[in-house]
């Protein structure tokens, strides 16, 4: 295989999809009053179409799945509204886009929850901090989830993904994880229930697995992936040195769900590749449909790994923000702009919609 397979087309569940490189979720605290996405949403996810996958920013499902200052939801009519008009934007530009539904549980704060504690497999306080009224603060201490409190949270995930049908969206991703709700479950540190949802890895397992079955049930399997970080220590998760196993177990039951996609973030969240011993190939042997991969890949690292057949698909994340037309410029070999750090988070057009594509870059 060359370097050109990543711009081939690959079929993803239900999609035909034009390249293998996917635009990974990426806050960027705009949501608007009521947490409607920002009114330039629809032009900056529109702009980075030529993606073969956008994967929008972790979308709450509920109130109290909120953990961050101007985070959109999912889970009103305005919110699917404001969302509409994001899909109908790709859409116009020929691209395709799930949605990346989000619970934070333990890493919110009392000012973002009308005052009430945040949510958590355990009363067990993360070591992390969240953003709220304009700056970072510790998380707040959480309170466990009661057993009859479950069923809600599973239902709402399920709602959200009808909604995003309504909404246009093409298919929806489970965030499962990143240290938020789903993957609190699945760590041993931050779960320590003796219910059916604590003790053995099967049963840290559960909430996750029943959440992607009835968003599955909702929508199709093959509209439906979720996204895994099994060695990351993002959001106050411990990295134990166990995650083999527990991972292994999740990936091969998500298999027998049959849903579209895996994503994996290879590593720390953002930092190196290599934090703990894990071995990536295993979760790739078991499952089935498509593996995206996803943590430090440029072009020559994601060419290799696809030549190798060690993935399928290869997200992006941080190089979107400041290249539209990534998808371009890897194929001809044109330089990548810069981010400006000081517009990731928050504010409007700045550092939004205005960075150039290479076209509009170089006309006079």
């Amino acid at each position: 295989m060359t370097e050109n397979t990543l711009f081939a087309p690959f079929t993803l569940g239900a999609l035909s999809l034009p390249n293998r490189i996917v635009m990974a979720p990426l806050t960027r605290n705009r949501a608007g009053a009521g947490l409607v996405p920002g009114g330039f949403a629809a032009e900056y996810y529109a702009q980075r179409a030529s993606a073969g996958l956008i994967i929008t920013e972790a979308t709450q499902v509920s109130v109290q799945a909120q953990g961050y200052q101007d985070t959109p939801g999912l889970y009103t009519a305005e919110q699917i509204a404001g969302w509409r008009q994001v899909t109908d934007a790709v859409h116009a530009q020929g691209g395709r886009i799930f949605v990346q539904l989000w619970h934070v549980g333990r890493v919110s704060h009392t000012d973002l929850l009308g005052g009430a504690a945040p949510v958590a497999p355990s009363a067990i306080r993360a070591e992390t901090k969240v953003f709220v009224n304009n700056s970072f603060v510790d998380v707040s201490e959480p309170r466990a989830l009661e057993g009859d409190e479950i069923p809600a949270i599973i239902d709402s995930f399920r709602q959200a993904a009808a909604n995003a049908m309504m909404a246009g969206f093409d298919g929806v991703e489970v965030h499962g994880a990143n240290g938020y709700l789903l993957d609190q479950f699945l760590r041993e540190t931050a779960n320590v229930r003796t219910d059916a949802y604590g003790g053995s890895l099967e049963n840290r397992a559960r909430l996750l697995l029943e959440v992607t079955d009835a968003v599955s049930r909702q929508i199709g399997a093959g509209r439906t992936g979720v996204r895994l970080s099994p060695v990351s220590p993002a959001s106050g998760i411990k990295i134990t040195g166990h995650e083999q196993p527990q991972f292994d177990y999740v990936v091969e039951q998500l298999n027998q769900l049959g849903i579209a996609y895996i994503h994996v973030v290879e590593g720390a969240t953002g930092g190196p590749r290599d934090v703990a011993p894990f071995d990536f190939e295993k979760l790739r042997r078991r499952f089935s449909n498509a593996y995206i991969a996803n943590n430090g890949y440029g072009l020559d690292l994601a060419a290799s790994r696809l030549a190798e057949g060690k993935a399928d698909l290869f997200a992006f994340g941080r190089p979107f923000i400041a290249n539209p037309d990534l998808v371009e410029r890897l194929r001809t070999g044109a330089p990548l702009a810069s981010i400006d750090p000081a517009t990731i988070y928050g504010g409007g057009a700045k550092g939004y919609t205005d960075y150039p594509a290479l076209t509009s870059a170089n006309t006079p």
